[in-house]
């Protein structure tokens, strides 16, 4: 009896050894949580991909699909492609988890797969999430405003890498704020049409932000840059862009398909 009942706790502990390795992470509340690391890695396919035999390229795609897998249950990943919208790259991955050094596994393993080892890495930006540094300072109204429910379901996504000069960091807060409540206050026409979220980089990466945006409406997007581009803010960026990513957010399998075309 007792040997039984060894067993069969050996048997529960197996299984749930293999559930929680089988766990998805929390999508959404990496999302939503400071504290969060994230990478997003830009990809060129090489022309060797198409020169596959379609075969080769099948196992090539499912190499990747159960790299995703693997790293299910420490990161989530958002792909998005950029063929036809960008000749410097045809898609990019967006990775979040609570240490980068799980991105870089993930991007480790699905680099050194068939299909990865045909891509040209064109750029990497890194950044952290943070809780929100300006907006307590805000006047109430505008603090109520910025709560409206963002977007959802949105096709296509923009990310802007951004880099402040000295000047700025060597403002008080005091002076930031006031400028940032001035970036704020012509954004606000835009909250139910664009969506986003921000990453700070200053240290991680070149950059001193990332900001990563979604929308079904291009030119609410194009008039809200145009605005955010007349405030003294504005006069502090160093670098905004270059490069600027225009993509649509699409599921691996179609990314997948339409790069192995």
């Amino acid at each position: 009896m007792r040997y039984r009942s060894v067993v069969a706790l050996l048997v529960l502990a197996v299984v749930a050894f293999a559930q929680a390795a089988g766990a998805e992470v929390d999508r959404e509340k990496l999302l939503k949580e400071p504290g969060v690391y994230a990478t997003f890695a830009v990809f060129k396919v090489g022309d060797q991909w198409s020169q596959m035999d379609k075969e080769a390229r099948d196992a090539g795609v499912a190499d990747v699909k159960k790299v995703f897998l693997k790293h299910a249950d420490k990161i989530t990943v958002d792909t998005h492609l950029l063929r036809g919208l960008s000749e410097k790259a045809d898609f990019f991955l967006r990775v979040h988890s609570k240490d980068m050094l799980d991105n870089q596994n993930f991007l480790v393993d699905f680099m050194g797969t068939t299909f990865g080892k045909t891509l040209k890495n064109t750029d990497t930006f890194n950044g952290i999430t943070k809780a929100l540094n300006y907006v307590p300072s805000f006047p109430d109204d505008l603090k109520s405003e910025l709560k409206t429910p963002p977007p959802q379901g949105s096709p296509y996504v923009v990310v802007v890498p951004i880099r402040k000069d000295a000047e700025w960091w060597l403002m008080s807060q005091d002076a930031r704020s006031a400028m940032m409540k001035e970036h704020t206050d012509p954004t606000v026409a835009y909250l139910k049409t664009v969506k986003r979220k921000l990453y700070h980089s200053s240290g991680l990466d070149d950059l001193d932000f990332i900001t990563y945006f979604e929308t079904a409406k291009l030119d609410d997007f194009n008039n809200l840059v145009i605005g955010l581009l007349k405030v003294k803010e504005n006069r502090h960026n160093q670098r905004f862009g270059d490069p600027l990513l225009l993509g649509t957010i699409r599921p691996l399998d179609e990314i997948l398909e339409i790069l192995s075309r």
